[in-house]
């Protein structure tokens, strides 16, 4: 046999046996220390040659122990940071969700509730319920929107340039949509951006709790539409119905005074919680006046709109290249001498407007069994569609203001309202009546004893 042994610190030393001398060793198992090979032959164990097995010693293993940790430790930390931050994510969706979902049923089954009501106004109801905002900046943007998605078209009552107006039904209840054209969407988002945001409430202005409902962008025919959903007044616009209607005085002065009641609530700024910045419609003219059914005026169209707060003084012009009609244009707007920087001037704009909306009032009113055609102001010398420079020649360079139909002198109140149209058209802005003034005067005249009966 031989055998092959490993002391400690030494290299291994072989050694060359008879197997009769050492038989246990060849029962043995070889080691890292030693190693054997037995043999039956003689001499066979002459050209044999060993070597021991090939254990790592401790020293030699890998130190996977003290890696582990560190290899581990950023790898646990890495998947308890994504466990956390999509738990937090469930937890902000899943409130969002909820939230939205009480909105919608509160929305739908407000809507659902009212339209199951008879014998009542729903849209009425609404307005009044406590689906609104509570600031009197109208409906809730959801509340809108379902509103304005169950609204179905029924007629188109008035085209122009910038759009047109249908009368609409919602739950059998007739409402006005105004669509906007596509290059008219500043208007229609300005108009919108005041309904929703300042407080005008006011029986004379078209406005939360008088008026306007929602707004709301909607895809039809596959192209998009703008709608601005008020309630429907049957009369329709001061224009509209002065084609139709002739006025005794006492109308005359019904209208006129309403109307002047509200220009001078836009105009003004009310202070406080409940307050409002000072407005400028800046578009005033018969089309953007209705007539409701208690034949009072109330102002629309807001979307040329400028407000105006003193505390902060931010004049607040809105982003919209549209400019106002030109036949109601004031001087200083046609010359361009107009100070676009000061507020003021722009109430004097309006009341130069106001002067037309007056006079087309006034010819349309019967004095002692005479009574004109409608017709627009300065009808005899622009062509139906005046251009900037028709209107600039006319009013600016010629200084033309409509003729005062002699008539009116008959009557103490046209008489009044006549006196009040000169003093809306003084070239200079700042020496024309205020909105407040023509108010205060035209309740004079209704309360005068001499007031037609």
């Amino acid at each position: 046999m031989v055998v092959l042994v490993r002391e400690q610190g030494n290299p291994p030393q072989e050694h060359r046996l008879c197997e009769s001398q050492h038989p246990e060793l060849c029962r043995a198992r070889p080691t890292e220390f030693a190693n054997h090979y037995c043999c039956y032959s003689p001499l066979c164990n002459q050209n044999v040659s060993l070597v021991l097995e090939a254990t790592q010693t401790p020293s030699e293993q890998p130190r996977l122990d003290g890696q582990l940790p560190l290899i581990l430790g950023p790898v646990l930390a890495l998947l308890v940071l994504v466990a956390l931050g999509a738990l937090g994510l469930w937890h902000v969706r899943r409130r969002q969700e909820k939230q939205q979902g009480l909105h919608s049923e509160l929305g739908e089954s407000s809507l659902i509730l009212k339209a199951s009501e008879q014998g009542e106004s729903i849209l009425g109801d609404l307005l009044d319920s406590d689906c609104t905002t509570g600031s009197g900046s109208g409906l809730p943007f959801l509340v809108q929107r379902t509103v304005a998605r169950q609204v179905a078209l029924v007629e188109c009552v008035g085209k122009g340039r910038y759009g047109e107006v249908w009368r609409g039904l919602w739950h059998g209840e007739s409402v006005a949509v105004k669509i906007f054209s596509s290059r008219d969407e500043q208007s229609w988002f300005r108009e919108t951006e005041i309904y929703n945001t300042v407080l005008l409430r006011h029986d004379n202005i078209l406005g939360k709790d008088k008026g306007f409902i929602a707004s709301d962008m909607t895809s039809r025919n596959s192209s998009t539409q703008l709608w601005l959903i008020t309630h429907y007044h049957e009369h329709g616009s001061l224009y509209d119905f002065l084609q139709r209607q002739t006025l005794e005085p006492q109308l005359a002065l019904r209208l006129a005074m309403s109307a002047a009641c509200g220009l001078a609530h836009l105009h003004v700024e009310i202070f406080g919680t409940q307050g409002k910045p000072a407005i400028a419609h800046r578009d005033l003219k018969s089309r953007n006046v209705l007539v409701k059914s208690n034949l009072q005026c109330c102002i629309a169209d807001l979307g040329l709109a400028v407000m105006h707060s003193q505390g902060s003084d931010y004049l607040d012009i809105g982003n919209n290249p549209r400019v106002g009609t030109k036949r109601y244009m004031a001087p200083e707007v046609l010359d361009e001498q107009i100070r676009t920087d000061c507020f003021e001037s722009y109430k004097w704009t309006d009341i130069w407007a106001f002067g037309l909306v007056l006079w087309e009032i006034a010819r349309r009113t019967i004095v002692n069994g005479i009574v004109e055609e409608y017709r627009p102001p300065f009808y005899d010398v622009v062509p139906n569609d005046p251009s900037f420079e028709d209107m600039k020649k006319v009013v600016c360079i010629d200084q033309q203001t409509p003729t005062i139909p002699n008539r009116l002198a008959a009557d103490p109140v046209l008489s009044g309202l006549a006196q009040m149209m000169r003093e809306c058209w003084y070239p200079n802005p700042s020496a024309r009546l205020t909105a407040l003034r023509i108010k205060k005067t035209l309740q004079k005249l209704s309360n005068s004893p001499e007031k037609p009966k």
